[in-house]
């Protein structure tokens, strides 16, 4: 069993195109800062939630590198899905 927050399992991000990817290691970044910076000050409670997202973002390395090698397959997001996100703007 993995550790590591749910919704980054392995399988939801072979789902992810690569700007997704992208955009979710952001916010693993951003996020463990902060929780970094907390626990500098003392006011981090949890100090499983660092290593729980350290592990979430070689999650996101990994899948990016064997997509890389081509030991996993790239996702493509469907033509209608991107002009929708447009069209919203």
């Amino acid at each position: 069993m993995a550790i590591g927050s749910k919704d980054l399992s392995v399988e939801s991000l072979d789902g992810f195109d690569n700007a997704r990817l992208n955009e979710e290691l952001k916010k693993a970044k951003a996020e463990l800062f902060n929780l970094r910076f907390q626990s500098a000050t003392g006011q981090l409670e949890t100090h499983g939630n660092l290593k729980t997202i350290k592990r979430d973002i070689a999650r996101i390395y990994t899948v990016m590198r064997e997509r890389e090698l081509g030991l996993r397959q790239e996702v493509v997001v469907p033509v209608e899905e991107t002009k929708k996100g447009k069209e919203t703007k």
